[in-house]
């Protein structure tokens, strides 16, 4: 809700209080305030003026020659480009010195030989957003009415010396989407009055139910309707105060009538409607459900196709008007209009919803009906808007109103006591203490004794039950007045468990080693869902999906990784390495609501690092994303538990890509994306990850044990072995480990080969194995003796020889 600080100064007294001090009281009050916008701020030098004489410039056949007088006989030349200047006209001129929108300074120039003191201005140069701007002025200067004063300050004439602030307003404060709910909410706060306009017009003595009846079947949907007949009305442009008010709050001005009624909606919060009487059809205003596959062309000029659930206006046999959200183009207001069937009613919100959700349409009106409009305003703002119809278009209105009513209204009563508030608050006001708060905010207070007994004004609809007015209560007398207190009792502070500490060590981790942290969306399309799923499933689909991108829930992170690098890429971002820690959703049957269990992924494509001082480039490859996932093993701990075997996977590459084993059990996989999917994906040389992170977060890890650190010399040996190329090197490792004994420490493979000098089928690999004891030095004996056992061991198992 954007609300005019200058219009708000018209119901409530705001003398010595800024907008940006009310702005803050309002928001310490339990409505927030999300900003304060100064409309002319750094604006400056702009004045009405008069074109005197319009000529065509003598060298430019789209510029004209005007002579604009500034008021006090000053008469200046303008070159002005806008084809709608002319002669006789007031206009809005930014005079030399003027500061415009954007900081933009107007200078005395020249343009193509003739001199430009100043620049004649549209309302988007003086910063009004062109969507707000009327039609006939959305291409060109805006002319001012002729009953304003050459030389005055012209941003005051367009509304623009003014604030507005922007509430940020929760569902259940829907009497602060008028000015009056406003201004209670603000006279309350300031302990101030609030002033109602006014509202007087002579009626004709012709009778308003002589021209039209008013038939409601739908009464649970539209238990309240009045109808307004105004005649003789003629269609301009509404005064310019009008129009600047609807500007402010974010609407766009049309014509008198019809600015009325937004004008009336803004001020009431009641929603209007105006028709052409003589377009309607007939005399009969019927409202009632909309049949099956009725249409109606709305004003935006879309034909619609109506169900059952929708509440339509109609002259009793065609809609004139989909109820609550838009009229029908039918009975529009247009230009020869002469005659006004007015209508101000009460809908229910739920079917209002319905239908503005259904066509997609959302209304100043329709956001008003979903949330509650006060019914005893109903009449109010018919009367209103039929008295400025009156003085701004010189209708004639017709004696008495014509209206339908199926259901009573009365204010809804309310008892608390003050010693329940106070329990609640953990405050000691007194009760005549709230019984002023409530009377400020013009609820009706009995205070007896204890109790307080609160009849609540239709307007505000959330106060319903006693917890409501404590919290009236609670921020009028202002929150920061409620007392500061700790707990009492025993305290358990607050830590993270097991599980959460080693999850954020993955997350550290990972983010030092250069990977950034990337949050996917959890829905998926069926077509990804399966792609690199760790467990296979069934799918869990939404039962309303809001695209097929976006239907079923994934079971791999991956998918969503991938789509990240390629809209990297495909912005010149070549270096691109991501991780995520998120859930994976497997079906447990229908009944059931979905296993979710928790996924570690990475993706990483382009240079892992580059030093061009040096001409050194390194390429991610296998290895690089495999010493990664290697490193984070060792941080938790699990290096001696982990395994890789070569495997084939769909989607991978058949030659790089492992999957893990943690004691054996498979956690994930890691590798090269197929060079397939990465053509149709436009990615250059990625390679990705995913582990099943509960797995391995709660494996049992024991305690580090820490040694000594020894004081003996360790003995290395190297040896090459000479085996089947389709032997796997870490099965020889693990031999070799378990073969080597206490002494043997450790096992690096250092070489490869296969070439002319190996016979064919035959691989040599090479190892560097390390020996020592803590306790003493080895000797050549020692390790010739366990070496020998490594040596036997692998020429049984594989087949090995030593390479010559």
């Amino acid at each position: 809700m954007f609300v005019s600080y200058k219009w708000l100064s018209e119901y409530v007294d705001l003398s010595g209080i800024t907008p940006e001090e009310l702005a803050e009281k309002i928001t310490r009050s339990g409505i927030e305030v999300e900003g304060v916008e100064v409309l002319n701020e750094g604006l400056k030098g702009v004045k009405v003026g008069y074109v005197v004489e319009k000529e065509q410039h003598p060298d430019a056949d789209k510029l004209n020659k005007c002579q604009v007088d500034l008021g006090d006989g000053e008469v200046v030349q303008i070159i002005c480009g806008a084809k709608n200047v002319d002669k006789g006209q007031k206009v809005a001129v930014a005079t030399v010195g003027a500061v415009l929108p954007g900081n933009f300074k107007i200078k005395k120039a020249k343009l193509r030989g003739e001199v430009s003191n100043g620049m004649i201005c549209s309302l988007q140069e003086l910063g009004i957003e062109s969507k707000l701007v009327a039609k006939e002025y959305s291409e060109g200067i805006f002319v001012f009415p002729n009953d304003v004063e050459v030389g005055v300050d012209a941003l005051e004439q367009l509304g623009l010396d003014d604030a507005i602030l922007e509430l940020g307003l929760t569902p259940n404060r829907s009497d602060a989407l008028s000015m009056l709910g406003v201004a209670h909410e603000v006279a309350a706060i300031l302990g101030r009055e609030v002033k109602y306009p006014e509202i007087a017009y002579e009626s004709i003595s012709e009778k308003a139910e002589a021209a039209v009846t008013v038939h409601v079947e739908a009464t649970d949907d539209n238990p309240l309707y009045v109808a307004k007949i105004i005649k003789n009305v003629t269609i301009a442009p509404s005064p310019l105060w009008m129009q600047t008010r609807l500007m402010a709050a974010g609407i766009r001005p049309h014509n008198n009538v019809v600015d009325i009624t937004n004008f009336v909606l803004l001020e009431y919060g009641q929603p209007l409607h105006a028709f052409d009487y003589d377009r309607f059809g007939s005399k009969e205003i019927l409202v009632r459900r909309a049949h099956e596959g009725e249409k109606i062309v709305t004003l935006d000029d879309q034909e619609r196709t109506l169900s059952t659930n929708h509440l339509v206006i109609t002259n009793g046999k065609e809609p004139v008007a989909l109820a609550g959200v838009m009229g029908g183009a039918n009975s529009e207001v247009q230009s020869d209009t002469k005659t006004v069937l007015l209508e101000s009613a009460l809908f229910h919100g739920q079917t209002i919803r319905t239908a503005s959700k259904d066509h997609g349409l959302r209304s100043e009106a329709s956001a008003r009906y979903e949330k509650g409009v006060d019914p005893n305003r109903v009449h109010a703002a018919a009367e209103r808007a039929a008295a400025l119809i009156a003085l701004y278009a010189g209708g004639e209105v017709l004696e008495g109103t014509v209206e339908v009513q199926s259901k009573s209204f009365e204010p809804a009563v309310v008892q608390t006591t003050v010693s329940k508030v106070n329990r609640l608050l953990g405050m000691n006001i007194s009760g005549e203490e709230m019984k002023d708060i409530l009377d400020r905010l013009q609820f009706g207070v009995v205070l007896d004794n204890d109790t307080l007994t609160v009849t609540v004004p239709t307007r505000r609809g959330d106060i319903t039950i006693e917890e409501d007015l404590v919290e009236e209560i609670a921020r009028l007398y202002g929150y920061d007045n409620i007392p500061t207190t700790l707990p009492i009792g025993q305290a358990y502070p607050g830590k993270l468990t097991d599980y959460q500490q080693k999850r954020r060590k993955v997350r550290r981790y990972l983010e030092g080693t250069g990977l950034y942290q990337a949050i996917t969306y959890s829905l998926t399309s069926e077509e990804k869902a399966f792609k690199y799923a760790l467990e296979q499933s069934e799918l869990i689909k939404l039962a309303l999906p809001m695209s097929e991108e976006r239907s079923v829930l994934r079971l791999s992170l991956l998918p969503h990784l991938l789509d990240a690098l390629k809209y990297n890429l495909a912005r010149q971002i070549d270096q691109v390495a991501l991780f995520e820690i998120g859930s994976v959703f497997l079906s447990q049957g229908t009944a059931k609501q979905p296993l979710e269990k928790e996924r570690l992924a990475g993706a990483i494509t382009g240079l892992w690092h580059s030093h061009l001082w040096q001409a050194e480039k390194k390429p991610v490859d296998f290895y690089v994303i495999k010493g990664i996932i290697e490193g984070l093993f060792d941080v938790l701990g699990l290096t001696t538990q982990i395994q890789f075997k070569q495997v084939k996977r769909e989607g991978m590459h058949p030659g790089r890509t492992a999957e893990i084993l943690l004691a054996g059990k498979f956690i994930g996989f890691i590798g090269q994306v197929h060079p397939t999917v990465q053509k149709e994906m436009d990615l250059t040389e990625t390679y990705v990850f995913e582990l099943s992170l509960v797995d391995l977060l709660n494996y049992n890890v024991e305690e580090t044990q820490f040694e000594v650190i020894p004081r003996y010399p360790s003995i290395t040996r190297d040896i090459a072995l000479v085996v089947n190329k389709d032997t796997v090197a870490g099965d020889i490792e693990q031999a070799i480990t378990e073969a080597g004994g206490k002494m043997l420490k450790e096992v690096v493979v250092f070489d490869l080969y296969e070439g002319d000098k190996l016979e064919e089928g035959k691989k040599s690999v090479a190892f560097s194995l390390r020996y020592f004891d803590p306790e003493r030095t080895l000797t050549d004996e020692d390790v010739t003796k366990a070496h020998n056992k490594v040596l036997k061991a692998v020429e049984e198992k594989f087949g090995a020889t030593l390479r010559g």
